[in-house]
């Protein structure tokens, strides 16, 4: 038996802890582990007529490898947002280009991936990312390979499951920074404005924004009135003792009327990069309030260091599931949590519905702020 673990899209804590997880069972069962290197790109990038650099995109992966690598966060597998099914005629490997042939728009290359899979010999693959690397996995098992899927994405909106790796280290990080950000906010006198990730979904912006205790959280299923929020926050900084106030804003989070900002190219997902909205906000809210502004993107801290014990304990967990599904023959599978049960649902699932924030249950949308009307009977995290 071999196996291919691969990690793609943004990095979380605890995806680390997983690869090791899968390693040492594997390795106990006496099968074999390949580590595929910056996600689906490991695959698009190995050459089948060239061995010299391909080490760069597959490494053996054994018990020693993987001895001390759940000790940090990231991957150390490194990851990317390739998708071989859609690839830009700039991205291309110049070994898969044919002569005097003229590449226009997206190629795919599947075909390529599915013979490199056999390559290697690779009985089964196990791809642990959001959506759009998951996404990627479906179609491979639609092609015939044998694919055991993983969720993991800090923005927790896996359709399908409750929980994705990532998911409470990220809150717990929001959560400190806000705390930190108040000795700053306080101590000038400012309107914070305090911008998380979360594109689609603000579920992470707004358990962070419940649990700190914000006065306002801006999420992107809501889009909001800059004159409101405004007159809000304004209200909560003359009303607060030490004259200052907190409001969060997830970077999906956009004007009544209006959309995401966004800027770049869209990457082989179709996603342009997040980002800037706080900093937009924090202007026209000093604009309309004359009030100074504390305007910090949190971004990417969220995501860095090592994972708290939940994170810990759910991808160790969902590798052991993984490999229990890997033994018995399974394909097609994602494994998940439900309602603080392991289980596991299939991999089409992700296909179809999307997973946003229960608005009516958790947010106050003429007061932007969360409210949660009750608990009883809902999920620990609130989905």
């Amino acid at each position: 038996m071999r196996i291919g673990v691969l990690t793609g899209g943004g990095d979380v804590p605890g995806l680390n802890p997983a690869i090791k997880a899968i390693v040492n069972r594997a390795e106990d069962n006496g099968y074999q582990v390949f580590g595929i290197r910056r996600g689906w790109a490991g695959l698009l990038d190995y050459n089948l007529e060239d061995d010299k650099e391909n080490w760069r995109c597959v490494i053996p992966l054994d018990k020693q490898a993987v001895r001390r690598v759940d000790r940090t966060g990231g991957t150390f597998l490194h990851t990317s947002r390739t998708n071989p099914g859609k690839v830009k005629s700039d991205r291309l490997p110049e070994f898969l280009r044919e002569p005097d042939k003229e590449y226009e728009g997206l190629v795919d290359c599947t075909s390529h991936v599915l013979k490199v899979i056999e390559k290697l010999g690779i009985n089964v693959l196990i791809p642990i990312g959001g959506d759009d690397t998951l996404s990627y996995g479906e179609r491979l098992h639609n092609e015939g390979a044998r694919v055991i899927a993983i969720p993991k994405t800090m923005d927790n909106d896996v359709y399908g499951t409750d929980y994705c790796i990532g998911f409470s280290t990220a809150v717990t990080r929001s959560i400190e920074f806000i705390h930190n950000l108040r000795t700053a906010a306080g101590s000038h006198e400012r309107i914070a404005v305090v911008e998380l990730f979360g594109r689609n979904s603000g579920e992470t912006s707004l358990i962070s924004a419940y649990l700190a205790g914000v006065d306002r959280a801006l999420i992107s299923e809501v889009p909001f009135n800059v004159e409101r929020v405004a007159e809000l926050v304004l209200r909560d900084k003359r009303d607060n003792p030490s004259n200052y106030a907190m409001l969060t804003v997830s970077e999906g989070a956009h004007h009544a009327g209006g959309s995401p900002f966004e800027s770049g190219e869209a990457d082989a997902y179709g996603h342009r990069k997040l980002g800037g909205i706080g900093e937009i906000l924090g202007e026209e809210i000093k604009q309309l309030t004359g009030e100074n502004i504390l305007y910090q993107k949190i971004g990417y801290l969220m995501r860095s260091g090592a994972p708290d014990s939940l994170d810990l304990m759910v991808a160790a967990n969902y590798a052991q599931m993984a490999m229990g599904l890997v033994e018995r023959g399974e394909s097609g599978r994602l494994v998940c949590l439900q309602r603080g049960v392991y289980s596991d649902i299939p991999i089409s699932t992700l296909s179809q519905g999307t997973k946003r924030v229960n608005v009516p249950e958790l947010y106050d949308i003429n007061e932007y702020r969360p409210k949660v009307r009750h608990v009883f009977g809902m999920p620990m995290f609130l989905t």
